[in-house]
């Protein structure tokens, strides 16, 4: 009898981690490698379980009041972005701050207060309660008014009609940001946007191809954490696809009622979502199976780790070569090779 065979996986790219996530993971792996535990972190570093329960093991410490971080200890601010007055009591609180927030996300913070200097009330399309609208939203309290992309401009009532500015949070859906920013330009003459989108090009990325497999896929798995905003954006837009979608965290949530045998699964993740679950996702739908790669386009993107971050270890890397040798200019140290490792290897420092 010939043995049931097996669903075919189609696996995106790109999916999983974005610059922001590569650069925020490594600079937290740097801070565990270099203090004594614990270290502190402001929110969780990125929005996926499986990478926060790895650094908790390593000994760092997520709070969500930095007054919870005893003074004079090491902490770290989330890539999200924090509010300014955050940022303020982490510096006065700790010994060292390190703020790993995407670069990304503090170009919108710009925005946010440039639009608020020029006199704009400004719309800002995100999630209410997420860590990265709550952070923007801060930069200009009485200027930004949040609204929900389910919710549309319902909520919003500028002063002066003519001197509006959108923006938004960088992990929306597409078609959540297109709806809001139609309805505005519609409403709103002389519409003031960021000169590029705000939305990351990660999430850009992902969203389509997510829809390059839905084009041929009739289920596809989404791996990431539930409190990820772009994991859940890529679910929604694969459903308004007409396909079904889940997402899940590992290969534990797998359900192999979802598909049939010799059924075509799609499988892509979230920014924050790590390549050893999704590997471990696709043992799970399809154990030795075939894998084909759906390619959209190739990312090539790299944030450095934050400033204050270099400083610092290249100051202990100074201390510890004047202590022992004449120091080499033309040498290559770790901070020169950042490029030459990815946050999955800083993750497999920690045992992931």
């Amino acid at each position: 009898m010939l043995a049931p065979m097996s669903p075919q996986v189609l696996l995106a790219e790109p999916r999983g981690f974005c610059a922001g996530v590569e650069m925020a993971i490594k600079a937290l792996t740097w801070m565990v490698q270099t203090f004594e535990p614990p270290v502190y972190c402001y929110h969780e570093i990125v929005h996926n379980a499986a990478v926060v329960d790895a650094f908790e093991r390593a000994g760092v410490v997520f709070v969500n009041d930095v007054a919870d971080v005893p003074p004079g200890s090491p902490i770290m601010l989330s890539a999200h972005g924090s509010a300014p007055d955050v940022v303020a009591a982490a510096e006065d609180r700790a010994a060292v701050m390190i703020d790993a927030v995407c670069p990304l996300v503090t170009k919108v913070h710009h925005e946010m207060r440039r639009m608020s200097d020029r006199g704009y009330d400004i719309i800002y399309v995100g999630h209410e309660g997420h860590d990265e609208a709550i952070g923007a939203i801060a930069e200009a309290p009485i200027a930004a008014t949040l609204v929900d992309p389910v919710e549309g401009l319902r909520s919003f009532d500028p002063s002066d009609p003519t001197k509006v500015a959108l923006l938004a949070q960088t992990t929306l859906g597409l078609y959540e940001w297109e709806g809001v920013l139609a309805d505005a330009d519609e409403r709103f003459p002389g519409l003031e946007t960021a000169r590029k989108s705000d939305l990351c090009y990660a999430t850009t990325n992902r969203q389509t191809a997510i829809l390059r497999l839905a084009e041929t896929a009739s289920v596809i798995l989404v791996v990431g954490s539930e409190n990820s905003s772009n994991t859940q954006a890529l679910v929604r837009v694969a459903r308004m696809a007409g396909v079904r979608a889940y997402r899940v965290d590992g290969p534990e949530d797998v359900d192999p009622s979802w598909f049939s045998d010799d059924e075509l699964v799609g499988v892509t993740a979230g920014a924050s979502a790590p390549d050893q679950r999704v590997r471990a996702v696709i043992e799970a739908v399809a154990p030795g199976g075939s894998v084909e790669i759906v390619r959209v386009t190739d990312e090539d993107e790299y944030f450095p780790l934050p400033p204050r971050l270099r400083t610092f270890v290249k100051t202990m890397q100074a201390l510890v070569e004047g202590a022992f040798a004449a120091p080499n200019p033309g040498a290559q140290g770790p901070l020169e090779d950042d490029r030459g490792w990815d946050a999955s290897e800083a993750l497999a420092l920690l045992g992931v």
